[in-house]
């Protein structure tokens, strides 16, 4: 089963090498990596996507929380969460073929971000489901190059609207 793990650490050198390193050094591959600085620039969020059951992942948080850096870990795949992934892909295009593939960055909610008489680039966000479907029904245009940013996540608030009000 995929986890996706939440680890806010404090943003230093050498921090993401050893976090990384705890996880290959028992043999767990990483799916999915991605970090970034939360609205705390002394903080970095990294969500991590491991394909393990829930023991591994267990044992996962138990060594990512014994790690000085680490502030807070916590393991989405059960809680309600928002999860997006971004898709960079340049394509050949023929004159031809290129209305057709317009409506297909239509049907995806994606957008055009550069084109030229030879390529365009596209720019699509959404769940992994989204964008591997999406790459599916690019494929047959001609992808020249690709870039995934991997997945984020964040927990929904645990308030509904009505409870503030």
């Amino acid at each position: 089963m995929l986890h996706i793990i939440n680890v806010l650490v404090d943003n230093h050198f050498g921090v993401l090498s050893r976090i990384s390193g705890l996880f290959s050094a028992r043999g767990y591959n990483i799916e999915s990596l991605c970090v970034g600085i939360t609205e705390d620039p002394t903080i970095s969020r990294m969500t991590v996507a491991v394909n393990g059951d829930d023991s591994v992942v267990d044992q996962i948080i138990h060594q990512l929380n014994k790690v000085v850096e680490v502030i807070e870990v916590s393991d989405l795949t059960c809680d309600k969460h928002v999860e997006r992934e971004l898709v960079l892909a340049r394509l050949s295009t023929k004159l031809n073929n290129r209305s057709d593939l317009l409506e297909v960055v239509s049907i995806f909610r994606a957008k055009v971000v550069d084109v030229s008489n030879e390529a365009i680039i596209i720019e699509a966000t959404g769940s992994t489901e989204k964008i591997k479907a999406f790459i599916d029904m690019i494929r047959p245009y001609g992808i020249e190059q690709l870039a995934r940013t991997g997945m984020i996540a964040l927990a929904r608030s645990n308030k509904n609207i009505t409870d503030s009000e």
